[in-house]
Parts: C-alpha cells; structure tokens; sequence
C-alpha cells in the first residue's frame, strides 16, 4: 500500500500512524513536515511523484493508493509513472477548504476546495472522517459552483456521493479514572486548538459568569498553542487566576490521559470541528461530556439513537454553558450518582474510535477499496 501524507502532523499524523501500527496491510508511507499547508496543497503531488518514480525504477509496486485531503490525487495520478497512475486510490478527508472556517470570508481560495473537489473524482473512494463532514461538503459544492461564470459541472456531486464512505478516526485506547474522586471543586478541561474556530471566548465568558455567580471550579485549558492565539487566552489566564489547574499543551502523552482522568467534565465550545477525537478521548477517560449540539458532536454520541443524552448538549452559547456548570458543580455536593457514573453509558460508543477495533474495519474496507477479498494483504 502506497500511503501519501503532505502534512505530517497533528490529527493526519496520529490517523495514518495510528492505522499502520494496528493494521494487518504492509504499508509504503512518504509523508512531508507539518508547515505551509498551502504550498503542500500546491506542490505535494509533484513531490510525491518525483519521489514514487524513482521507487518505481528501484523496483518497488504496490497495489492502492491511499492520501489524505491535502494531496492533489488528479495531478499525483497523472504525473505518476503508468503503473501508479493506474491503481485505485482512496482519498481521506479529515477537512475540506470549501467551508473550513475562515475569520475573513475574502481570505478564503477557491482553487484549494476545487483541488478538493477534483480530488474526490479522481479516487475510487472517498472517505470521510464523520457523516457531517460528508454532509456539510456535499452541501458547500453547489454553493461554490454558483460562482462559476458558466459551464458549471453539476454533476459532480452524485459522483462524489456515491463514492463516498464515512470512515471515522481512531485513537489510542484510553483507559477510565480509576480509584474515588479525589476531593475538591468541579474540574473542567477544554481541549482544543487555540484558534478562533474553537471559540474559546464562549469557555472564558462562561468561566467568568461561574465565577460571579460564587460556583468554585478549576479549569485547565489543553491543547495546541500558536504564536499568534487569540488575546483572550493571556487575558483569560491572568483574570481567572488560582482557578487554573493546568494551562497549554502537555507534551507528554501520558499528562494529557492523566488530565483527561482528572476530569469531571469535558466542555467543547467549538464552531469548527469535523469529528471531534477530543471528546472521544475524554469521555473514555471517565469525563462527563458538554458539548454544543452541532457538528459532528450528535454524531459521535449518537443522539438519534439515544435522545436522553440531551443531557450532555448545550445550546451553544456562554450562557447556556455557565449554566449547565452550575448545576454539574452542584451535583458533585448531592447524592445522585457521580458524573462519570452518569457518562458511563457512552463509553462502549467510545470503543469503537479505539484502534484494535477501528483498524481491521479501515483495513476491510481499503481491500475492498482495492478490489481484494477482505483480510488480504495490500502492498
């Protein structure tokens, strides 16, 4: 199996990774840094090429091709030598540059949605990391089509939709808080980005609310840090004071599980999230879940299926979220069960975004993919 990742970091790194560690395939992986994701877009299938070709001439075959959104599969197939341009390919979307938010609508580039767009009809399959995401593209291309000034290809999106698959992600199992909870006022995480996507002011001005109204709580705030994060994270730090209990990355894998552990609840404040692996992670690790009802959120907790986990949903809003703290803050001083008693139903759901059993699935499906009876070994 030939497996190309133009940007090697992140939610792209820990999936392919996850996947060649646990899958039963034999895997070829050419991956490039993390950096300039618009110059990777560009120029990743002439790389990849150049690279494959000389491979080729070594001697190297293989039977599918497997990359993510971030390579331009039309280009890499045409400018590949014969015998990969041939192969069938999978394309992964773990986003799409149709409706990946931007802060300024006119920064927005088109030409990378269409790469997207072409990308997908030049795969066999199309693979998608939550329904919504499929939806939600789905959705954004006649929308993006309207502003062609004529021939506009219609039809592409009943070809995409019947290529496509929805694929979730995985992670590294994760194991439940173990032992009583140890004393003390309600412990919320917030893991995320620290980008404008994840609203991280609706988080603080909750937090600021709780503190108002006399709630005690300790908030730690995870996940990755840029150098241009937005002012209200330094803002925030300094207003809220002895009530931080953790704050920016961990790097360690085995600090954030124990952050996670530590929890009593996982808040999600996100306007941008096509799976959201950080819930998952938290909910396995016995946190009781509070998140927006929207994304892929319903999804993920499966709220069709099961409408009493309303519980674990707010309307979105800092409002609607102080609130919902309040009242899990005054849970832990009552008698009802605990919050991770509460949120143990959702944790079977959660094993099945836990790589021993996620990998054999992706695998199946990649064979089939392939044209492979399932359980075959893929070059």
């Amino acid at each position: 199996m030939l497996a190309l990742e133009p940007y090697y970091g992140g939610s792209h790194r820990g999936f392919i990774d996850g996947w060649i560690r646990h899958s039963a395939h034999e895997w070829d992986l050419h991956t490039l840094p993390a950096r300039k994701w618009k110059w990777r877009m560009r120029h990743s299938a002439l790389t990849f090429a150049e690279a494959v070709e000389e491979r080729v001439g070594a001697g190297d075959s293989w039977d599918v091709v497997f990359c993510s959104d971030m390579v331009n599969l039309a280009e890499l197939l045409a400018l590949a030598p014969r015998p990969v341009g041939a192969l069938p390919a999978v394309v992964y979307f773990h986003e799409n540059q149709l409706t990946y938010p931007v802060r300024f609508p006119k920064e927005r580039d088109y030409q990378f949605g269409l790469t997207n767009v072409t990308s997908a009809l030049a795969a066999r399959e199309v693979w998608f990391n939550s329904a919504f995401h499929r939806g939600e593209l789905l959705a954004a291309i006649p929308r993006f089509l309207k502003a062609m000034p004529d021939h506009r290809p219609w039809g592409v999106v009943a070809r995409i939709r019947e290529r496509s698959r929805v694929m979730h992600p995985a992670t590294g199992p994760i194991a439940r808080r173990r032992g009583r909870r140890a004393p003390g006022p309600l412990r919320v995480v917030w893991a995320a980005r620290w980008e404008f996507d994840k609203a991280p002011e609706v988080l603080f001005e909750a937090a600021r609310r709780l503190a108002e109204g006399g709630v005690d709580y300790r908030l730690s705030v995870l996940g990755e840090r840029f150098a241009d994060a937005p002012p209200v994270f330094a803002a925030a730090r300094e207003r809220l004071g002895d009530r931080i209990e953790r704050w920016g990355p961990l790097e360690r894998r085995e600090d954030y599980v124990a952050a996670l552990q530590a929890a009593d609840v996982f808040v999600s404040t996100a306007i941008h999230e096509f799976f959201g692996l950080a819930a998952v992670e938290a909910i396995a690790a016995g946190a009781y879940p509070l998140v927006p009802e929207r994304l892929a959120y319903p999804e993920v907790l499966e709220l069709d299926e099961h409408p009493e986990r309303q519980e674990h949903f707010y309307d979105g809003s800092a409002d609607g979220l102080a609130k919902r703290l309040a009242q899990l803050a005054a849970a832990l001083e009552g008698t009802s069960p605990s919050l991770a008693e509460k949120a143990a139903c959702l944790r079977p759901r959660m094993a099945s975004f836990f790589w021993p059993r996620a990998a054999p699935q992706l695998d199946a499906a990649l064979a089939a993919a392939a044209g492979r009876k399932a359980g075959s070994e893929l070059e």
